[in-house]
């Protein structure tokens, strides 16, 4: 994998950069100026990062694996610690389904209904492969998302929570908190 020099992450126009950041050269950046990046982060390659006005926000320890879309109008939060599997897509704009307006960015706003919701991926999330996160949906702190998993509501801190629409499916165990205090000392 080929990543971005720090003079080149830096010309790209971030409204914020870290220390320790790793950002493939072959994923597709949006809007820099609308995304803000903590310390030790990775960016794996075919990565999709489209902020809009309320930006991109990822924190410390944060791992984005290949092909992950994080994409919407609204703010999108990766709290520290959080890890994102490959082929997971983050949303915080979507079209009305209805069939009362059109649907698509090729057509004029006036015919359109989208609604733009804040999204918000809690410290020592992860999110498991080919994942769907839908506007407006908070993971909690802690919790774990399975694989080919759609959330479309609130998950709770602490859980593990797949399926289609993700349930919670039993607690998880919160070491991970224990060591991040071990990791910063």
């Amino acid at each position: 994998m080929s990543f971005y020099k720090i003079n080149e992450l830096k010309n790209l126009g971030f409204a914020a950069i870290g220390k320790n950041v790793l950002i493939s050269d072959k994923s597709s950046i949006y809007n820099a100026s609308n995304i803000y990046i903590g310390d030790n982060v990775r960016i794996d390659d075919f990565c999709i990062l489209s902020a809009g006005d309320g930006g991109i926000h990822i924190g410390n320890h944060i791992h984005i694996a290949c092909y992950v879309s994080i994409i919407g109008k609204g703010k999108i939060e990766l709290d520290d610690f959080c890890g994102i599997s490959g082929r997971t897509s983050i949303y915080s704009s979507n079209d009305d389904y209805s069939g009362e307006f059109l649907t698509g960015p090729t057509i004029p706003e006036v015919y359109r209904k989208v609604s733009h919701l804040p999204v918000r991926i809690g410290r020592h999330v992860i999110i498991g492969v080919n994942c769907c996160i839908l506007p407006g949906v908070i993971i909690n702190d802690g919790s774990a998302v399975g694989a080919f998993s759609l959330v479309n509501k609130e998950i709770k801190a602490g859980v593990i929570a797949i399926g289609i629409p993700a349930k919670t499916i039993k607690k998880r165990l919160s070491n991970i908190f224990d060591l991040e205090q071990h990791l910063k000392n």
